[in-house]
């Protein structure tokens, strides 16, 4: 298990480490001996743990991490592989490198110095760059006085900053590394505290699912020739697994094969799989080259020349849009251009702003355009295959670090969709509209919009609503997200652009609805802000917001469908409220608070709204 230690400066990573290695009998006497005698010639006492992992004599010399330091460890359950990763602004590429390859984080916390910028930022990245599982470590509870309180308050800020990221979990532990307290073993110093020790959390993290069995991704690296002139193709297997005799195809080319042979580590073997290097032969001649990827052929990944990338931005000199730079992805370089940045991150409050380049160490969503098509995969699916950097071709610096997302497609900005594939369609209208049908039903056709988290009770209060107005005479009916993914969007995922599209088609929906007079009710999570806008425009004067409010913590309490348990439990990804971001409306046209209203006090407000915009009387 690949484990990152992040966090801001000072918070103690690397004695954490140290205390880690020094406890479970990890380190070397001599090492051990020349990080006492470093300790004495620093003025640090008898053993200065952290000096375990920095050899940097700057590193030293300021107390600081500037390099990834790497470490392994091994207990009877599992073998460990520590990236200690600096916590200083100006090192953030050297903690997305530490990240990159985890699954799972050790996040520090200061207890005395609490929630600081670079807790947020890299909590934040790391869960941009695959970390599946943050174990959030609250050290130095001895300069607080080993506190409940302290510990509660910074668990309770915490929790609602990481809610908003995807995370398949998320633990807290008091602990001192300088003393050790529940580090390795439990100390006496915070009875209160009941829950596993640090080490405790890592020997039970499920990683089974950590690496990928299923997409057969192999980028080739190399050409070999032997004597025999059989051309060999040697590279790592990225993902999946490989056998001899079954059909291969070479992308992005397309041409299919079979395999032939395969060796690994100069043994011919039967099957090979993810994170060995391996060496194919093939039985027809094909022309592979290096950043070809071999894939199977009933499950391949996208070629695309436009991508969709959130971007970590490294270099000095701001990102130019329209310049030309180095791509690389997996085996394959290629010269590449940003086309557009779509929007920029704010780190501390994950808001979006418009913007049209990013400075050194801002993060953005940008659309990448390649020279020539490029193999990849969703980062979300894929690490290896998902996963790109820029580099500048003057300097060969490394500036950029980034995720391909949303299937590998590219990611509009969150407005109307273009339709200049149908300008050459003509909308047609008949001869009865929508005002003679009002005219006739005795309404004006509306749609009340109901947006909140999973459990608020939109769906609840939709039907009801629906119920009073069939009562009353009135021409209604409910649009429900759940019953939308079942039929017309049942072929949409969960991603933001999936989201979006997701919208579109029920806002379009409603607009048909509208055409014969009626009130649509529609209970859709909508977590975008900028989706429930173009909502708003597609569907025009008739729109009505209303933001059925309720605490996360009412939601799990109701959990109607067992969705939040199963959320929080890792089995469910992207779920709002747990594991991906609700951006609640700032300013809507009525908002319900269900924990303070009961469900027929909501219902009234709805048909108060309804009757003050003339929909009824």
């Amino acid at each position: 298990m690949r484990v990152a230690t992040i966090g801001s400066v000072d918070d103690g990573k690397s004695t954490l480490i140290g205390r880690l290695l020094f406890e479970t009998g990890s380190v070397a006497r001599d090492h051990l001996a020349a990080a006492a005698e470093a300790s004495r010639k620093l003025g640090r006492g008898e053993l200065d743990l952290s000096l375990l992992l920095d050899g940097l004599v700057a590193e030293r010399e300021q107390a600081i991490t500037i390099d990834v330091g790497y470490r392994r460890f091994a207990t009877a359950r599992r073998e460990y592989i520590l990236a200690d990763t600096p916590g200083h602004e100006q090192y953030t590429r050297n903690m997305v490198t530490g990240c990159s390859g985890a699954s799972v984080a050790l996040l520090l916390i200061d207890a005395a110095l609490g929630l600081r910028r670079q807790s947020k930022r890299h909590a934040f990245l790391a869960s941009l760059f695959g970390v599946a599982h943050v174990v959030v470590v609250v050290n130095k509870m001895d300069l607080v006085g080993w506190s409940e309180e302290r510990f509660t308050a910074l668990r309770r800020d915490y929790e609602d900053f990481c809610a908003r990221l995807e995370l398949a979990s998320l633990s807290f532990v008091p602990v001192s590394a300088l003393h050790g307290d529940n580090v390795v073993r439990r100390g006496v110093a915070m009875p209160w505290y009941s829950g596993p020790t640090v080490l405790e959390i890592l020997e039970s993290v499920y990683s089974g699912s950590d690496r990928n069995l299923i997409d057969l991704r192999l980028p080739v690296q190399l050409v070999l020739r032997g004597a025999s002139s059989v051309r060999g193709y040697a590279g790592t297997i990225a993902s999946g697994v490989l056998r001899r005799g079954e059909e291969v195809m070479v992308m992005p080319s397309g041409q299919s094969s079979r395999i032939s042979a395969i060796s690994s580590a100069g043994v011919e073997v039967d099957y090979a799989f993810a994170s060995q290097a391996v060496t194919v032969m093939l039985e027809d001649e094909l022309d592979v080259g290096r950043g070809d990827v071999l894939v199977h052929p009933r499950n391949r990944p996208r070629v695309l020349q436009r991508i969709a990338v959130t971007m970590v931005w490294m270099g000095e000199q701001p990102l130019q849009v329209g310049r030309t730079y180095l791509l690389k992805c997996g085996t394959a370089t290629t010269r590449a251009l940003v086309d557009e940045v779509v929007f920029r991150i704010d780190p501390d409050t994950l808001r979006r702003t418009r913007g049209t380049t990013l400075a050194w160490n801002e993060i953005g969503r940008v659309v990448v355009e390649t020279f020539r098509p490029l193999v990849c995969d969703e980062y979300a699916r894929n690490r290896q295959t998902g996963g790109l950097i820029l580099i500048d071709p003057e300097s060969c610096a490394t500036i950029a670090a980034g995720v391909v997302i949303e299937r590998g497609g590219v990611a509009e900005p969150r407005t109307v969709p273009s339709r200049t594939a149908a300008q050459h369609i003509t909308r047609t209208a008949g001869s009865v509209g929508r005002e003679q049908r009002e005219r006739l039903l005795g309404q004006r056709a509306a749609t009340v919009w109901l947006t909140g988290l999973p459990g608020s009770g939109k769906s609840t209060l939709a039907h009801l609503l629906e119920a009073e107005l069939t009562r009353a005479g009135r021409l209604c009916t409910v649009l429900d997200g759940d019953n939308l993914r079942h039929g017309l969007n049942r072929d949409l995922g969960f991603s933001p652009e999936d989201r979006r599209e997701n919208i579109r088609r029920a806002a379009e929906v409603s607009v048909l609805l509208q055409d014969l007079g009626a009130i649509v009710i529609c209970a859709f999570v909508s977590p975008y802000a900028e989706d429930r806008a173009m909502a708003r425009q597609i569907v025009g004067d008739g729109f009505v917001l209303v933001h059925v409010d309720a605490s996360t913590e009412a939601c799990a309490r109701r959990d109607p469908k067992g969705l939040w348990a199963k959320a929080r439990a890792g089995e469910i990804a992207s779920f709002t409220g747990v594991s991906a971001p609700f951006e609640a409306p700032v300013d809507p046209d009525l908002r319900l608070d269900t924990e303070q209203h009961s469900a027929a006090e909501c219902v009234a407000l709805l048909v108060d709204v309804l009757r003050t915009r003339g929909a009824v009387s």
